[in-house]
């Protein structure tokens, strides 16, 4: 499976002052992580993507505000509100071990053992600040692992043997 170059990175909510500051909504894992970037990309409607240099970015509880270069009035920055911005994969670096979650969405979810397969990752979500990921059962209806190493042994995002590998505990998937 191809990874995609442009990841969905936050949603400009609504401006912040007078002076085309834009407040985010964070896709990331943590706001900081998308007030490092230094380009932002808007999706087009052919499908191309816009580079937009971020002027300045800094964290406010769980948004970041984010000024572009080319924006200097609450005028100019209005019509952005609603729109969901990208970044280059390339410029996110992550730490030993970390997958980008559009790169594991859809991947068999395998016994860690056995490698009977469970299902596809079909979400994953983060109530409480902690990741789950849910998963589309190959018998029906979902079920759900909480992303930790207790459960969670081996993630592959690419090649053969892709696929996230699980130790689970009795209880966890309804059978």
């Amino acid at each position: 499976m191809a990874k995609e170059k442009y990841l969905e990175c936050g949603k400009a909510v609504s401006t912040h002052g007078v002076r085309g500051t834009l407040r985010f909504e964070c896709y990331c894992d943590t706001p900081e992580t998308l007030a490092r970037l230094r380009t932002l990309y808007k999706k087009e409607k052919d499908g191309t993507f816009t580079p937009m240099k971020v002027r300045a970015a800094s964290v406010q509880k769980q948004m970041v505000l984010v000024s572009f270069a080319d924006l200097s009035s609450v005028e100019e920055a209005i019509p952005y509100k609603g729109t969901t911005f990208y970044a280059d994969r390339a410029d996110i670096k992550l730490g030993k071990d970390s997958v980008f979650i559009a790169d594991i969405l859809g991947l068999d979810v395998l016994d860690f053992e056995t490698r009977e397969k469970f299902g596809t990752l079909a979400d994953v979500i983060t109530p409480g600040g902690r990741e789950v990921y849910v998963i589309d059962d190959v018998n029906g209806g979902q079920f759900m692992i909480p992303a930790v190493g207790e459960f969670v042994k081996k993630i592959i995002d690419d090649g053969k043997d892709s696929g996230i590998y699980v130790k689970l505990i009795d209880g966890m998937r309804e059978e």
